[in-house]
């Protein structure tokens, strides 16, 4: 998934800004952000979302580095978002939970994983 530059920038330093406000996170602490919460954000937020997994899915990349294999998730979910765009992952998301209403509870990674990752991984294996 590609990303901007300039989005990027701004939103690290805004992750980096709310992470020093509120102090340590704890994992316990951090929300799963289910489909009732995407769908009540604005695109910018959900913009923000999806650039912070690109972010943890870069992360584990580069420290998997020359030892990553074909299996390890980052590259699994690398390879099933190939040619997606922010834009078209928000949409993606938007159109699955409109519908699919009875599944606005379930979290939305895991949305992102069944509907968009895996049949992507079909499309470029």
């Amino acid at each position: 998934m590609a990303i901007k530059p300039q989005w990027r920038t701004l939103l690290s330093l805004t992750f980096v800004s709310l992470a020093m406000v509120g102090n340590v996170a704890r994992a316990e602490n951090i929300p799963i952000v289910t489909g009732q919460q995407w769908m009540a954000s604005s695109d910018d937020a959900k913009k923000a979302y999806l650039v912070g997994i690109a972010n943890v899915i870069d992360i584990e990349r580069a420290y998997a580095g020359n030892s990553a294999s074909s299996n390890d998730i980052a590259q699994r979910f690398g390879k099933g978002m190939q040619g997606q765009s922010l834009d078209s992952v928000r949409q993606g998301l938007d159109s699955y939970y409109t519908a699919n209403p009875t599944m606005i509870q379930h979290p939305v990674i895991e949305t992102l994983w069944f509907q968009m990752v895996v049949p992507g991984l079909k499309k470029n294996p």
